[in-house]
């Protein structure tokens, strides 16, 4: 009708919090390219991330506590999920419920259980970034998050999923009727090749560098690579490790570090704004995870064409397309293995041709497409 006033689709997306991550680096740019054809509201759990000063004004942020979950004490710590957990009905009703036609909780862990919350008038969506055979450990406890996962993914209309192999491991573990589908991860590839251009520290390479950028988590198996390295160089293979980013276990890896005598060849640089001038700048980029889902990090460093070492986990889809690449075995004999024929045939791996180009418009198409 002439005059009338078409409105957008209301989208709400929820994630912890919008601190440096590759899920939620994810979750700001799709919702950066969508916020001109849709009201989309990013809603978290804790306030004060350090990415969200590169949210579009156009985009509503809403949190559920004004402070960062780093701030809180230990005891906080603990029982604050277990409260999220206990209070969830009460918690959606009073800051989360709307007029939104989409909710998407876009990472495991509390904010999917806090969506999970019935609500007829609106689609539910769950986005899953990790092999959820892993994520909850082995054990008694185990064993009762996975009942409960399981409880709260069948209250969701739709699960996505970012990797065929993290899809796969569902199935395997849990037998829901629920509509799922593969949506690779998004990345703004123009951002990332201009944002490597702002260098403010240059990598002395008097050796082969290695980068990498994760969380110090054990997922990422920080203290194994240390241990690796102390090995190689106690042989001999010269070589240096960077690792970026923060995490719980940073003080008891920097004392691993510091009793392996290797604080001037593996050196934490803890959270930087921007790594791709430090992933630009490396031999190599590495990512030696005990599992991964389907990692940002390595599609950035694709984008980048750096040479990739990972360990063989579901980062081998990440890397189907792309040559200029090393899967060790998920051991630290593997490990070692591959970081020591890099060492000795650097020059080589680095002269191999790439043709990869990245794309992301299909990515985005599908995600309007479950909208």
């Amino acid at each position: 009708m002439k005059g009338e006033i078409l409105t957008k689709k209301k989208i709400l997306f929820g994630i912890t919090s919008c601190t440096f991550g590759g899920a939620e680096r994810v979750l700001i740019d799709v919702c950066n390219q969508l916020c001109e054809k849709y009201d989309i509201t990013i809603f978290t759990i804790y306030a004060k991330g350090e990415m969200e000063s590169e949210i579009d004004s156009r985009i509503t942020l809403k949190s559920l506590y004004p402070f960062c979950y780093a701030e809180m004490p230990k005891w906080k710590k603990i029982l604050l999920p277990i409260s999220l957990f206990l209070r969830k009905s009460s918690i959606y009703r009073k800051k989360i419920k709307g007029d939104y036609e989409t909710e998407i909780a876009f990472l495991e862990g509390p904010i999917t259980n806090l969506f999970s919350v019935k609500n007829f008038k609106t689609k539910k969506i769950a986005w899953i970034h990790n092999d959820i055979s892993k994520v909850f450990g082995k054990g008694f406890k185990a064993k009762i998050k996975q009942f409960l996962n399981r409880k709260t993914y069948q209250k969701y209309q739709e699960l996505v999923f970012v990797s065929q192999d993290n899809l796969e491991k569902f199935e395997e573990m849990y037998v829901i009727s629920t509509p799922k589908q593969v949506i690779y991860n998004y990345i703004d590839s123009e951002k990332v090749i201009e944002k490597a251009k702002h260098i403010s520290e240059y990598l002395k390479k008097d050796c082969p560098i290695l980068v990498s950028v994760c969380r110090l988590v054990e997922q990422k198996a920080i203290e194994r690579l240390i241990k690796v390295h102390s090995q190689l160089i106690k042989e001999g293979k010269r070589h240096k490790i960077y690792v970026i980013g923060d995490g719980p276990l940073k003080q008891e890896l920097q004392e691993q570090i510091k009793q392996e005598e290797v604080e001037n060849t593996f050196i934490l640089l803890g959270k930087k704004a921007n790594p791709y001038p430090y992933v630009k700048q490396a031999d190599a980029f590495c990512l030696f995870s005990y599992y991964e889902g389907y990692p940002m990090v390595v599609e950035e460093a694709k984008i980048l064409n750096q040479f990739i070492c990972v360990t063989d986990t579901a980062v081998r889809e990440v890397l189907r397309d792309y040559s200029r690449k090393m899967i060790v075995d998920n051991t630290e004999v593997g490990i070692k293995t591959g970081i020591e024929q890099f060492i000795e045939n650097k020059d080589r791996y680095l002269e191999q041709d790439n043709e990869f180009h990245y794309t992301n418009n299909e990515i985005l198409e599908r995600i309007e497409r479950i909208f």
